[in-house]
């Protein structure tokens, strides 16, 4: 493909991984500055007023790509003038191994034998034959639904669409989630932030599940009202929190979540750059491929949902 058939993408911010500009280069993309530029891959999910200026100097742009699965920074900039993807499904291998590990480790005690000073009871409970509820429908949710079948858990989801999965036990649709709560020995949340997820957990929530039960995060922090997850798990009304998002986030030293016993916190780290780099690779050189092939992309944004 020549220079004047390839797709020509702006990569941006300034300065933008080569690793990533490899990416483009491999999808048969030519890289050209933003006013040349009929499609977008953005690396920064920080940044979005550059971006948001990019746009607002070009009326070529027909696709942007964004880096993270959650687009919550720029979902009051989406618009149906062009065609929006993201990390949907990226980085769902890495992140449900870590929603594994981390609801093993609260089951089965590993955070109190990991802070203790001297030897301790037996105390934990077993994952096999277990109850799992999982907030979400996406491909964190199918990975993990995989990956839990060993253990021959019960498994519920609850999503937006409530369609059959493969492995799964139970699907409700999500103004059922309540509902899912009660007999769940683990609770994880894998859903994307939005108006209506944010804030979903709290004291009445907490309320409905089970006395040992664990809520595993590895979605975003602000689904949880901190506060609430606070009073419930020092009065013991839930078993613990494991959380690799939390609100605030960073969460600052000092914080009480910290000093909890039957809580583990990871610093977001379900997906390590390491982890991502090749994986947010594979995904933008197949998308610039398809573009070019004028196919339908992966990792869609649904721009009336905003996610």
């Amino acid at each position: 493909m020549t220079h004047s058939d390839a797709p020509r993408i702006h990569l941006g911010p300034a300065p933008a991984p080569e690793w990533l500009a490899e990416a483009v280069r491999a999808g048969g993309g030519h890289l050209v500055d933003a006013a040349d530029a009929e499609a977008i891959v953005w690396a920064n999910a920080r940044e979005v007023d550059e971006l948001n200026a990019v746009l607002g100097n070009s009326d070529r742009i027909r696709w942007v790509q964004l880096p993270f699965a959650g687009i919550e920074n720029f979902v009051d900039h989406l618009d149906h003038d062009r065609v929006w993807t993201c990390g949907k499904g990226v980085y769902a291998e890495p992140v449900a191994e870590m929603a594994l590990a981390l609801g093993l480790a609260g089951l089965r005690n590993v955070g109190r034998y990991a802070g203790a000073t001297e030897w301790t009871g037996a105390a934990g409970r077993n994952l096999l034959d277990g109850r799992v509820t999982i907030l979400g429908g996406g491909g964190i949710t199918e990975s993990l639904v995989r990956l839990l079948q060993p253990w021959h858990c019960h498994i519920t989801v609850v999503r937006n669409n409530a369609q059959h999965m493969d492995g799964v036990d139970e699907v409700l649709e999500a103004d059922r989630f309540a509902d899912a709560l009660p007999g769940a020995d683990l609770v994880v949340l894998a859903l994307a932030l939005t108006s209506e997820t944010e804030g979903m957990f709290s004291a009445d929530e907490f309320g409905l599940m089970e006395p040992h039960a664990w809520i595993v995060n590895v979605a975003r922090g602000r689904h949880i009202v901190t506060d609430d997850l606070v009073d419930a798990l020092q009065s013991g009304t839930i078993g613990g929190a494991a959380l690799d998002v939390t609100d605030p986030e960073p969460l600052p030293p000092g914080h009480p979540l910290w000093s909890l016993p039957n809580c583990i916190i990871t610093p977001h780290v379900g997906n390590t750059p390491e982890m991502a780099k090749p994986l947010l690779a594979q995904r933008v050189t197949e998308n610039v491929r398809r573009f070019a092939r004028g196919e339908d992309l992966i990792g869609l944004v649904d721009v009336d949902a905003g996610y």
